[in-house]
């Protein structure tokens, strides 16, 4: 592997299209925007989505997805909801043999599939990996150390990706369960919404506490109901990402939660953000998954319905403390 294609310019794929060159990779990223293109090739920069970071020479962009055809990698980075749309305008340059990471955290909203079913609709025959794990592109970019996980079915290959995309301060540990890592990196983007309400709403540090550790239990309970493994929601791409996002206000999950608990309208939380919130779009997902797999998952339940309008926070809070009492585990 010498060169690299990104599908996505936005704060993640740019930080990922850093952690390539700084790798050694020759990197092209193909972006939407054609300011986007423009400022990175004239001044080493994304300020639309990644203000204050120069990026490597290495990088070239590209508003032509034709120009990703003979990279030996392609990282897919743009947003869940639009990656069917993507992996379609690229699709007649994808070559089969070319491994396609999927860097997307969430659930499709009209199919209820996830990243990698969305790619085996649309690429099949494919090479599929998935990279998930407790991530701010702003640190990853500026070089700051950071883990996470790289699965894929073929070992080998994950091996393969992670040894060339490693670097001093980012370092990706593999797993052979895709399915797990996807489902943590989607799940979390609801409960971090919930933990930015309860914060909004001045609920309390024990309550924060209370809150992550049994959505973690919702976030196993789904993940296993959709094959993949408790273990590997314990690690990186599960509970490390839970943990990162639902513990700062970096997250744009959390920061749509914040807004919620301090009584705002959602339409006034997602005003001004130029970068997709994950979690808006999943959470309604998560709970139709969830039902359909007959899986209890009253937290996520719970932030669809204030997403949807169904109910406000303090009764949707009520409701959860007065569930019935029941055994932990």
């Amino acid at each position: 592997m010498r060169t690299v294609g990104v599908i996505g310019a936005g704060a993640w794929g740019s930080a990922l299209a850093q952690v390539c060159a700084r790798a050694g990779l020759a990197v092209t990223v193909w972006a939407r925007e054609a300011e986007v293109v423009a400022e990175i090739n004239a001044a080493r920069a994304n300020s639309l989505f990644l203000p204050g970071v120069t990026l490597d020479p290495a990088i070239v962009a590209t508003g032509d997805p034709a120009d990703l055809t003979d990279a030996d990698l392609i990282l897919a980075v743009t947003p869940a909801q639009h990656l069917r749309a993507s992996l379609v305008r690229f699709a007649s340059y994808a070559r089969p043999e070319v491994p396609v990471v999927l860097c997307a955290k969430g659930i499709e909203a009209d199919s209820l599939k996830l990243m990698t079913q969305v790619m085996a609709d649309v690429l099949p025959g494919s090479r599929p990996a998935v990279l998930s794990g407790p991530s701010f592109a702003a640190e990853v970019a500026r070089g700051l150390p950071t883990a996470v996980t790289l699965a894929a079915r073929d070992m080998r290959m994950a091996e393969a990706i992670a040894h060339r995309i490693a670097g001093p301060a980012f370092r990706p540990y593999v797993s052979a369960d895709m399915i797990g890592a996807e489902a943590g990196g989607a799940i979390k983007n609801v409960l971090a919404i919930a933990c930015g309400i309860v914060e909004g709403r001045g609920l309390g540090r024990s309550a924060h506490a209370a809150l992550i550790t049994r959505g973690f239990a919702e976030l196993t309970r789904l993940a296993v109901a959709l094959g993949g493994h408790a273990e590997t929601v314990a690690g990186l791409c599960g509970l490390g990402d839970l943990v990162l996002t639902c513990s700062s206000h970096q997250s744009r999950n959390m920061s749509v939660g914040l807004a919620l608990g301090r009584g705002d309208r959602l339409e006034d939380a997602l005003a001004g953000k130029r970068s997709v919130v994950e979690g808006v779009a999943s959470a309604p997902a998560v709970r139709a998954l969830a039902a359909r797999l007959g899986v209890e998952t009253p937290i996520c339940d719970a932030v669809s319905a204030i997403l949807a309008g169904e109910t406000a926070v303090d009764p949707a809070v009520a409701a959860l403390l007065n569930r019935p009492l029941r055994a932990e585990s």
